[in-house]
C-alpha cells in the first residue's frame, strides 16, 4: 500500500511540474510489479511457506526473480528523478554512484548473493527461517527489498560502464546460470531430510513427507533459478549492444587526422582517455591534440 501511494503520488508530482508519465509503467509497477508481491505474499506460497518446504522457497525464489524484475519495469527511479527535478535527480544518482548500490547492482555479485542465499536450504537454518513466525513473515519484505536491490541499478548503471566491463559481466553470467542451480539439484538429489524439520501431518491427501517436500522445494527453486537467469542475461546483451553503439559512434566522428594523432599518442604512451557526457572514457579531438602535445614534450 506505501509502494503504491508513494508511486501515483511521483506521478502526481510529475503532472504538477508540467511533465507526463507514460500510463503503461504505472499499470506495470502496480498490476505486475506489486500485484506479483500480493499474489506471491497473500496467496497459498505465502500462507504455507512455514508449514511446507518446498512453498517457503518458491516463494523467496519467485521474490527475487519475478516479482524484483516486474517492479523495475515501472522504472521506480526514473519517476524519483522527473518528480524531485534536479535536486532529487541529483541525490538518486549520488546514491546509485555509492559503493553498497554499486556492488549490489554488479550482476555477478548479484548471481553469487543469491546463490549463498538458496544454500541456506540446505542447512538446518532453513527450518529456523520458515520455522519461526516472525521470521518467515519479515522474510517477504526483506527479500522483496534485496531482490529491488540487485535488479534496479543494472539499468541505472550501465552509462558509468564500459563496454570490455559488460562483456566480462555478460560472460560471467553464464557460469552463475549453473551455479545458481547447484542448490535445487542438491535438494532434489539427496536422500536425507537436510533441515532436520519434523514432520507435519496435512489434512490433504497430497500433502508430502519431509523427504519428498525437500525434492519437490529442489524441483521449483532448480526450474526458477534457470528461468530467473535469462532476463538478467537478456538486459545484460541489450546494455552491450548499446554501449557499442556509442562508442561506435563516437570513433565514427573522428576524423582521418584525428586517428593519426592517436595512433601516434598511442606509440608514444599517452593516455587518450577522456570524460564524456554519459559516463564514458572515449577518444576526442581535444583529448586527441592534448595527447599529442604531451608526447611531443616527452620525446625529445
Amino acid at each position: 500500500m506505501v509502494a503504491a501511494v508513494s508511486y501515483l503520488w511521483g506521478v502526481h508530482c510529475v503532472a504538477r511540474r508540467g511533465g507526463s508519465w507514460p500510463l503503461h509503467r504505472t499499470l506495470m509497477f502496480l498490476g505486475l510489479g506489486l500485484g506479483s508481491y500480493a499474489v506471491i505474499e497473500l496467496g497459498f506460497l505465502g500462507a504455507y511457506g512455514g508449514q511446507l518446504r518446498w512453498a517457503f522457497t518458491t516463494r523467496i525464489a519467485l521474490l527475487i526473480f519475478v516479482m524484483a524484475p516486474l517492479i523495475s519495469l515501472g522504472q521506480p527511479l526514473q519517476l524519483i528523478q522527473q518528480a524531485t527535478g534536479p535536486t532529487g535527480a541529483g541525490r538518486v544518482v549520488k546514491v546509485l554512484h555509492t559503493r553498497v548500490v554499486r556492488i549490489f547492482g554488479n550482476a555477478m555479485v548479484g548471481s553469487a548473493l543469491v546463490a549463498g542465499i538458496f544454500c541456506l536450504f540446505l542447512t538446518p537454518l532453513g527450518w529456523t527461517l520458515r520455522g519461526a513466525g516472525w521470521i518467515d513473515e519479515g522474510l517477504g519484505l526483506i527479500v522483496g527489498l534485496l531482490g529491488l536491490l540487485l535488479v534496479l541499478p543494472l539499468g541505472a548503471l550501465a552509462a558509468t560502464q564500459t563496454s570490455l566491463f559488460i562483456t566480462v559481466e555478460f560472460l560471467l553470467a553464464f557460469v552463475e546460470l549453473v551455479i545458481d542451480s547447484i542448490p535445487g539439484i542438491l535438494l532434489r538429489l539427496n536422500g536425507a531430510v537436510l533441515d532436520h524439520a519434523p514432520t507435519i501431518v496435512g489434512t490433504a491427501s497430497w500433502w508430502p513427507n519431509p523427504l519428498h517436500d525437500q525434492h519437490l522445494s529442489g524441483d521449483f527453486l532448480w526450474f526458477i533459478a534457470e528461468i530467473g537467469d535469462v532476463p538478467v542475461l537478456l538486459i545484460l546483451m541489450f546494455r552491450w549492444m548499446r554501449m557499442d553503439r556509442r562508442e561506435a559512434k563516437s570513433y565514427d566522428e573522428l576524423s582521418d587526422e584525428d586517428y593519426d594523432a592517436m595512433m601516434q599518442a598511442h606509440l608514444s604512451g599517452a593516455a587518450l582517455a577522456a570524460p564524456v557526457e554519459s559516463g564514458e572514457h572515449v577518444p576526442t579531438r581535444h583529448a586527441v591534440s592534448s595527447a599529442v602535445r604531451d608526447a611531443s614534450r616527452a620525446d625529445p
